[in-house]
């Protein structure tokens, strides 16, 4: 550490409390820690005695630092740390809340954003169903159409109706009744006419007076406005 030399005048006479407070001073500033001084006893020309003296602290008004003091200063100086400490816990745990808010901020924000709604799946396509194309066949696909239509009738009514009038043939054709005497001959699996055909078609069904669906269908509407049904038909109608 670095030392001072003091002039002749003081090496040559005692210290006074003066000299020692400035020293204190120069100490506290941190200018040295301690300085060492050689005092003669006297005026004799033997080699003077050199003795050292450790400065101690001092406070703000220059004079020696007491114990109360420094553990003062210690106390000061643990609370200062501890302050220290408990500040960069509180900005810890407020960085650590505001990151966890912005988390939230930002999954709010994509939970937000509504995500694409996947296109309805089409119902399954029910495949048209199918009859025999013969007479069981035409009269099922009668009833169903005639359910739809809320034409009455059953596939006894029809079934009976058919045997009697045609012998269950789509083709054939009554060609010596009055009808066929007034060119309007009676056709088909119910010996429909063709004005009567005409009058009770039933849409969705062929135009086509000799087609087994059309002509049955059209014959029992028909007989539904005549007669309350094609089972209440027993003979020519």
């Amino acid at each position: 550490m670095p030392s001072f030399t003091l002039p002749r005048a003081v090496r040559n006479s005692r210290i006074t409390r003066t000299h020692k407070v400035a020293v204190a001073v120069l100490a506290a500033a941190g200018a040295t820690s301690g300085l060492a001084f050689a005092a003669a006893p006297s005026d004799a020309a033997a080699p003077a005695a050199k003795a050292s003296a450790v400065v101690k602290p001092v406070s703000a008004n220059g004079m020696p630092v007491t114990a109360k003091e420094r553990a003062d200063d210690g106390e000061k100086e643990r609370l200062t740390a501890s302050s220290v400490a408990d500040q960069l816990k509180i900005t810890a745990v407020e960085k650590q809340g505001h990151t966890a808010k912005e988390a939230a901020s930002r999954s709010m924000e994509r939970k937000a954003i509504a995500a694409p709604k996947a296109a309805p799946k089409s119902a399954p396509k029910v495949a048209p169903k199918r009859y025999a194309n013969n007479l069981d066949g035409w009269i099922r696909e009668s009833l169903d159409i005639m359910k739809d239509k809320g034409i009455p009738g059953s596939y006894e009514g029809l079934h009976r109706n058919i045997m009697r009038e045609s012998s269950g043939n789509p083709n054939a054709v009554n060609d010596w009744d009055i009808n066929a005497i007034n060119g309007i001959p009676s056709k088909g699996l119910l010996q429909v006419i063709q004005p009567t055909f005409d009058r009770y078609h039933v849409p969705g069904t062929p135009d086509n007076l000799v087609d087994p669906v059309a002509n049955i269908t059209a014959a029992a509407n028909y007989a539904a406005d005549r007669y309350g049904s094609i089972d209440n038909v027993n003979s020519a109608y």
